[in-house]
């Protein structure tokens, strides 16, 4: 199955340190590491001439090629299989690569962090074939920085479902206020639960028990196997709820309501990581 990648788009700049030597690395879904800074390994003074005789070679371009069949559903592979049938010496630049083959496994980046970048696959490859020794380095570096940025997205985590719980007990006490003093005791315990699943509905589009019976391999709730963006939004649902249970609004009303703010915040969640906090605030406060 292929994958689309958006290239370098709302990208965070790193910097590997492979024994010394800085390589830029872009990331925002996916990673592309610098070429040109991997090439100054070879050398420093030009290295778009060591990336040129690189994908002038035929193992280079099939690798990429390959490469492109797998994640670029608009690889251009008539101009390939032109270019590979072509008689005499290939020669051939990032840039032709790139403009020839409609090709998204290597870009270049004019400006601020300028150069050619490729995915952490091909970059790798590429590595390889300038020292498999500096390509060892740079991979060390480089799984470093995927752990750190897996401990601290589940640090993120485990915040969130802490804050979530917090947040559980103002629409608790909301209900507590509002909704126990209209009902009988027999109510009272479907009261919490029916307001717990409203919530539940409106993010996941499940009650707790659909969620059991959909997924009976999982352990936990929905809100324990949430992702970091769904608890954000959970958070604020809650806190919503709340209010408007205080306002006396009705259950359905809540629900669309807040289904409609779930849809809102995880799509400014999805888009743009970097500014959700302050996009979620802003809508929260609507």
């Amino acid at each position: 199955m292929s994958t689309t990648y958006n290239v370098l788009e709302r990208t965070t700049m790193v910097k590997i340190n492979a024994n010394g030597k800085e390589i830029t690395l872009l990331a925002n879904n996916t990673d592309y590491i610098s070429l040109t800074d991997i090439a100054k390994y070879k050398n420093s003074e030009d290295p778009r001439i060591v990336i040129s005789n690189w994908l002038s070679s035929y193992a280079t371009i099939d690798f990429l090629a390959t490469w492109e069949s797998i994640n670029n559903p608009n690889f251009n592979r008539m101009e390939f299989h032109t270019v590979r049938n072509e008689p005499g010496r290939l020669v051939m630049t990032s840039k032709q690569w790139i403009e020839r083959m409609n090709a998204i496994g290597i870009t270049s980046k004019a400006g601020r962090y300028g150069g050619t970048y490729a995915h952490s696959d091909i970059a790798f490859e590429f590595a390889s074939w300038i020292s498999p020794e500096f390509k060892l380095y740079i991979i060390q570096d480089y799984q470093r920085l995927k752990q750190e940025e897996a401990y601290r997205n589940q640090l993120d985590w485990q915040v969130n479902r802490y804050i979530s719980k917090l947040n559980y007990t103002i629409q608790t006490d909301a209900i507590k206020e509002n909704i126990v003093p209209t009902l009988q005791p027999s109510q009272i315990s479907y009261a919490y639960s029916s307001e717990a699943d409203l919530v539940n509905v409106a993010l996941f589009g499940m009650t707790a028990k659909e969620y059991k019976k959909a997924f009976p391999e999982k352990d936990g709730n929905q809100r324990d196997n949430a992702t970091i963006e769904q608890l954000l939004v959970l958070n604020n649902l809650q806190s919503l709820n709340a209010e408007m249970i205080k306002q006396g609004l009705s259950q359905s009303n809540r629900l669309t309501e807040l289904n409609r703010i779930a849809k809102e915040q995880l799509e400014v969640l999805y888009k743009n990581n970097q500014k959700a906090l302050d996009n979620l605030k802003r809508l929260a406060d609507k």
